[in-house]
C-alpha cells in the first residue's frame, strides 16, 4: 500500500538506496508512517512554524512531519548515504525542506534560529527527532545549558526508555540524577509516548520513549550553568555519601554553604530538588 504522500514505502526506499543502519552512528530506523505521524502530532506539527529534525536517515519522521502540515523543516544529517533520499522528499514538498549535511554535535543552535529561510524575524524553532542513541543525552544537555531564553520553543525527542525516565524523574526515585535536575530546572518535562523495540529496524536492545520538553519562559533561579553543573557533578558523583562529604570537591566551606541555604548536611543528593541545587549553586558563586 502506497503512503498518501505519493512517495514510496520506506522499506522500498531502504532497498532502492541500499541503506542499512550503522551501529557506529547509533542508527535505528523508524519506518511506520502511522507512528511517525503520531509523533509529529505530539510535537504539535503545524504550518508557519520552523521545525528542525536531527538524524532523519531514510526520512520516516521527516515525512510524518510534512504530512502533518510542517512547511518549514530543516533536517540535519551527517550520513551522506541519506542525502539522495532526503532530496527526493524535498522535491515532493517544494520549498518546505532544507537539508543540512552536518554533525549535530557541531551545530550553533543560535545560528540555526537566525539562518532559517524566509523568516524576516527569526522565530524559536521546534526540535523533533529520533535521536541517535549514542549522542542523544549530549545534545539534550547542550541545549539545556544554553543562555536563557533558548532559541527553541519545544523539544520532542526520542531516547532509550531508561534515559527518558531519567529526564522526568523526581527526587527520591531510582532514576533521579544530574539529567533530571538540569531538565526540570529549565523545562517542563513529560514522557508522551512509549515505543516497543519492534517498531524499529534493526530493533534496539531496549524500548524507547518520546519526551517533550517545553522551556520555562522565566527561571525561578538562574545560577551560572557552569557552577550548577559543578555542584550536581560533585553531589551525584558520590550519591551515596552525605552532602557534607560529597560537596567537598567544590573547594568551599561546605558546612557554611549548607547552613546558608538551610539544607541539612546529612542529606544525600537524591533527596534534593532542582530548586535546592540552584540555591546551592548561587551560594557557591557568592562564596567564591
Amino acid at each position: 500500500m502506497m503512503p498518501d504522500d505519493g512517495l514510496p514505502p520506506l522499506k522500498d526506499v531502504l532497498e532502492t538506496y541500499g541503506l542499512r543502519a550503522k551501529k557506529s552512528l547509533g542508527q535505528n530506523f523508524l519506518l511506520d508512517l502511522n507512528i511517525t505521524r503520531k509523533i509529529a502530532r505530539l510535537a504539535e506539527a503545524r504550518p508557519g512554524v520552523p521545525f528542525v529534525e536531527i538524524g532523519p536517515g531514510p526520512g520516516g519522521l521527516t515525512r510524518g512531519l510534512l504530512m502533518e502540515g510542517v512547511d518549514q523543516l530543516l533536517v540535519v544529517e551527517r550520513d551522506e548515504r541519506a542525502q539522495p533520499i532526503l532530496s527526493e522528499i524535498s522535491a515532493a514538498y517544494p520549498g518546505s525542506v532544507e537539508i543540512k549535511m552536518a554533525d549535530a554535535l557541531q551545530l550553533d543552535w543560535t545560528e540555526i534560529q537566525r539562518g532559517r529561510k524566509n523568516l524576516q524575524q527569526p522565530l524559536p524553532f521546534e526540535l523533533v527527532s529520533n535521536l541517535p542513541y549514542n549522542i542523544g543525552t549530549v545534545i539534550l544537555t547542550n541545549l539545556l545549558g544554553m543562555d536563557w531564553p533558548p532559541p527553541f520553543a519545544a523539544l520532542t525527542l526520542m531516547f532509550q526508555q531508561e534515559v527518558a525516565e531519567r529526564i522526568v524523574a523526581v527526587p527520591g526515585t531510582k532514576s533521579y540524577g544530574r539529567l533530571s535536575v538540569l531538565a526540570n530546572w529549565r523545562a517542563h518535562t513529560e514522557i508522551v509516548y512509549r515505543l516497543p523495540r519492534d517498531a524499529f529496524i534493526p530493533p534496539p536492545k531496549i524500548s524507547s520513549a518520546i519526551v517533550r520538553l517545553v522551556p520555562k519562559t522565566t527561571l525561578e533561579y538562574n545560577p551560572p550553568v557552569s557552577i550548577f553543573s559543578e555542584v550536581t557533578a560533585a553531589a551525584f558523583g558520590q550519591r551515596r555519601k552525605m552532602l557534607r562529604a560529597s560537596l567537598k570537591a567544590l573547594d568551599v566551606d561546605v558546612i557554611a554553604l549548607l547552613k546558608a541555604v538551610e539544607i541539612d548536611a546529612t542529606r544525600r543528593a537524591e533527596t534534593l530538588s532542582w530548586q535546592d541545587f540552584c540555591r546551592i549553586a548561587l551560594e557557591v558563586e557568592k562564596m567564591r
